[in-house]
């Protein structure tokens, strides 16, 4: 027979371990999520109208595909991203997905030093379109 403290511990460890749930929830990185929100900055990007508008929106898919801690992550620009995981790349388990981030990522930095808005354009539409066909 159980007396009124086990039922408690019990009942306590229970307690814990559900409210536990969402935060495990919370924790869990969405790269399909990032990746999508890359797409969008991609899509914006290639629609601006000046070169400052079109480099923002790079910079914010780059931000999201690579994280905080990836290369050419810009922590003076937006991240979307950031309340959905580590970067797209980084929350990537599956290789061949990783490495179609990884040269899109490649894609995005080159076309951020392109001091041609109609450049940066073409190229975020490239990126745009190869991140549909990824996520």
């Amino acid at each position: 027979m159980l007396t009124s403290d086990t039922k408690s511990l019990r009942l306590t460890a229970l307690c814990t371990a559900l409210a536990a749930l969402p935060l495990a929830a919370f924790a869990a990185s969405d790269a399909s999520q990032e990746i999508t929100t890359a797409a969008t900055h991609a899509s914006l990007s290639s629609k601006a109208d000046s070169l400052k508008m079109a480099h923002a929106h790079l910079h914010h898919t780059l931000n999201c595909l690579v994280g905080p801690n990836g290369p050419g992550y810009d922590s003076k620009a937006e991240n979307p991203c950031k309340d959905m995981g580590g970067g797209a790349i980084p929350d990537t388990t599956d290789e061949a997905k990783k490495r179609s981030l990884e040269h899109v990522a490649a894609q995005a930095r080159a076309a951020l030093k392109s001091k041609s808005l109609e450049t940066v354009q073409k190229d975020a539409e490239k990126i745009n379109s190869e991140l549909g066909s990824v996520g």
